[in-house]
């Protein structure tokens, strides 16, 4: 997936705790462990709002983009 979720670096960097998270966010350690584990297919942008505002952090800091190969390849050919 090219979307990686940096959501324990960030945890770790406020020295946060998945509960504590989870109590000051309003969802479940389930559901909270699984878009820290890079298991959700989608994440609500108030949810979004809610684990950057708990973390004073930018969406930024907990998603990345990044290319997956097999895409760059496939517009390389399509360019040339």
């Amino acid at each position: 997936m090219p979307i990686i979720i940096h959501l324990d670096k960030v945890m770790r960097d406020r020295k946060m705790s998945l509960n504590e998270l989870s109590a000051r966010v309003g969802i479940t350690l389930s559901n909270l462990s699984i878009i820290k584990n890079q298991k959700a297919k989608a994440l609500r942008l108030d949810t979004l709002a809610s684990i950057c505002h708990a973390l004073h952090c930018q969406p930024a800091d907990i998603m990345e983009y990044v290319a997956d190969t097999a895409e760059v390849t496939k517009e390389e050919e399509q360019s040339d």
